[in-house]
């Protein structure tokens, strides 16, 4: 049976219509799952309990924390009161995110120890709470880019902006009430969020996540809660192609998925996959394409956009840099929060430049190829290179230095440290590297005669790093 369900405008509407129309859908961790209509009462509690603090309608919470059922009540919560919610990397080091926070300007900080009033301020009805009565195009979000070329930028998320991606990811994903979604990544995140959690409500099915992703327990939870769609990205699906077998799968429900790879649909048995590209800011997702297991999927796969969502406009300039713009309002991300507001970011047609390269395939859709800015990828994350050089900077005879990247077992890459000081301080390097979060550390520092520099500006020519010749390597690991 279908269940329909009223079109809405807001996050908050949507949220109320879900919760009218499927009361009992699963909503949190594996572990810890609540019926939507009682995770709604608990959030408009919640809501009315920060409000009743003293906060108000469009001031700006950061949310600071692991993933949790109670991180989604808290997210509810938020959307619910209209206050605008900043989704932050809790990993990062403290000097990090007070940076990053001293930008957003939050009325509220809330970290791990206040996750635990998500369920103490008793239940409430939603109606009237100031989330239900925003526009399309007002903020009810922020998530911060990986810093790879500064400080973590936060970009814009509007009601319109969500809407659209769950729409867009449930069509692709051809998502149903009856249907059990999987998303085990950190919710700080635009793929878990974004693609699994709103594009499982969206559709009215079951939203799931987990505290952290196992590869140990990654089957056998999605065989006990009879999954059926999934959603990941490259790293953890290659994480579950090395560290676990079909045996392991066994009986799983799984009949679509994001994030397309054949190896992973054939040994696994899942019928169905989509491909796509995008990015925070370029709508969440801008391509998207649909994959089954008995046609071809090249090597690549993953990599094809395919065809553009119809609200998005897109093309390649000369050098194969990625542009988009949007058809209609609110597909796009609203801008970056700077200190004098919100720079949209878009040229004076509309464009926003993705900064990434892409390829046209033989139907002339979009093929990502890389990321233009160089940056480094590890465990899924994305590096922040000037904040780990900013930090590598203080010890003393390091002198002149950069980041750099080699292959990892992965398809993630591994932090070089690459040093021109001779002699080196390398317990000294060691000792500075430790006090960094595991996926920001260099495995091995690479001693060369020079750092490559653009002549005019000074500036670290990454690309040419890996062609330095090595006089000594030192591994960190």
């Amino acid at each position: 049976m279908t269940t329909t369900f009223a079109l809405t405008t807001t996050l908050a509407g949507m949220l109320t219509d879900r919760a009218a129309g499927r009361p009992g859908l699963r909503l949190g961790t594996v572990d810890d799952q609540l019926r939507l209509d009682e995770a709604l009462a608990l959030a408009a509690g919640r809501a009315r309990r920060l409000l009743g603090s003293g906060l108000a309608p469009g001031e700006r919470v950061a949310l600071v924390a692991p993933a949790s059922t109670d991180y989604l009540l808290t997210w509810m919560a938020c959307v619910l009161a209209g206050t605008p919610v900043a989704l932050v990397n809790p990993t990062y080091p403290a000097d990090l995110l007070e940076q990053m926070l001293r930008r957003l300007d939050p009325a509220l900080v809330i970290g791990a120890d206040g996750l635990r009033d998500a369920r103490t301020s008793g239940v409430a009805d939603p109606a009237g709470l100031p989330g239900t009565a925003t526009g399309p195009l007002d903020t009810v979000s922020y998530m911060h880019t990986s810093g790879t070329t500064g400080l973590p930028k936060f970009c814009v998320q509007t009601n319109a902006y969500f809407l659209r991606l769950a729409r867009a990811l449930s069509g692709a994903l051809e998502l149903k009430p009856a249907d059990r979604v999987l998303a085990p990544l950190p919710l700080f995140h635009i793929n878990p969020m974004g693609y699994g959690t709103l594009g499982a409500l969206y559709a009215g099915a079951d939203a799931l996540t987990v505290e952290r992703f196992s590869a140990r327990r990654f089957w056998p939870d999605v065989v006990e809660q009879r999954v059926t769609a999934l959603v990941l990205h490259a790293p953890p699906v290659e994480i579950l192609k090395r560290a676990t077998t079909a045996e392991d799968a066994a009986g799983h429900r799984v009949r679509t998925m994001f994030y397309a790879d054949g190896e992973f649909l054939k040994r696994f048995s899942v019928p169905a996959a989509v491909s796509g590209y995008g990015s925070t800011e370029a709508a969440g997702v801008t391509h998207l394409k649909r994959w089954t297991a008995e046609g071809h999927l090249p090597p690549d796969a993953g990599r094809h956009g395919g065809p553009a969502r119809a609200d998005i406009e897109w093309r390649l300039d000369g050098a194969g840099l990625i542009q988009v713009r949007e058809r209609e309002p609110g597909a796009l991300f609203g801008g970056y929060l700077t200190e004098d507001g919100v720079d949209p970011c878009r040229d004076a047609d509309g464009w926003f430049d993705t900064g990434d390269f892409g390829r046209l395939d033989a139907d002339g859709d979009l093929v990502f190829v890389e990321r233009g800015s160089e940056s480094i990828r590890v465990k899924g994350e994305f590096v922040p290179v000037p904040f780990v050089e900013n930090h590598l900077a203080r010890v003393p005879g390091l002198t002149d230095f950069a980041l750099g990247k080699r292959p990892g077992e992965l398809v993630d890459d591994e932090v070089v440290l690459y040093a021109a000081a001779d002699p080196l301080p390398y317990q000294e390097i060691a000792e500075a590297v430790a006090q960094l979060p595991l996926f920001m550390r260099p495995v091995t520092i690479a001693r060369v005669a020079r750092i490559p520099r653009d002549a005019a500006a000074g500036k670290v020519q990454r690309r040419l790093l890996a062609e330095q010749e090595v006089l000594r390597w030192v591994e960190l690991t």
